[in-house]
């Protein structure tokens, strides 16, 4: 497994790095301290997961991230940061990376949220989806039998395991499917939700309280 650790702060960067490499005995960490260098061995290696600061030099917030995104559309990317608002949360899981992990989370979260992203999940921080965050946090309505009236059965029973972060081989042998007909109906959860993304669904499903977990 190759994992690339990007962040401008050397303790944090060490941290992070001395996390990772307790994920396996196999783990080969890169280490960056800013976006040209992360480019540069992205380039080069061919990454499982990288995990990368919102703002170290030439990073340049959510800008920077979507630049990222569209260099590497394959390299699958946590963001780690000390700006971890609730708005800022939910900007950053938009571009469709796999996770937000702020710093100040414990090195058992970090793991965690890692390995659910190995898994073929998403990890959100519990925090944006309080009930304290004010009124801009409120999802807008979605019609009068609300979106859990206009998904049919499966499409929940899909839902709720893009809730808990099982990737499509898996939803489909737990739900008797072909991997086609999950895709047609994630496919079909996206359009309902009015996301464009696996990410996003996550997000608004759980700010609906289509399902808990």
């Amino acid at each position: 497994m190759r994992i690339l650790v990007a962040d401008d702060h050397p303790l944090v960067r060490d941290a992070l790095a001395r996390t990772v490499a307790s994920l396996d005995t196999v783990v080969e960490v890169h280490e960056a301290a800013d976006l040209p260098t992360l480019r540069e061995l992205a380039r080069e290696h061919d990454f499982d997961l990288a995990l990368v600061d919102l703002n170290m030099p030439g990073m340049h917030g959510i800008v920077g991230l979507r630049a990222l995104r569209t260099e590497f559309p394959t390299l699958v990317l946590i963001v780690a940061s000390a700006q971890d608002d609730a708005g800022t949360i939910r900007s950053v899981l938009a571009t469709g990376v796999s996770g937000f992990i702020p710093k100040i989370e414990s090195r058992d979260v970090v793991l965690q949220a890692i390995r659910l992203v190995q898994a073929g999940g998403v990890y959100v921080p519990s925090r944006i989806l309080s009930s304290d965050e004010g009124p801009s946090s409120a999802p807008a309505p979605l019609g009068p039998n609300g979106v859990e009236g206009a998904l049919t059965p499966r499409q929940l029973d899909v839902l709720a395991c893009l809730l808990h972060g099982r990737p499509n081989k898996v939803i489909a042998r737990q739900l008797g499917l072909t991997e086609g007909t999950v895709k047609i109906h994630i496919a079909a959860i996206l359009r309902c939700l009015d996301v464009s993304n696996r990410t996003e669904a996550v997000v608004r499903a759980r700010e609906l309280g289509l399902l808990q977990g």
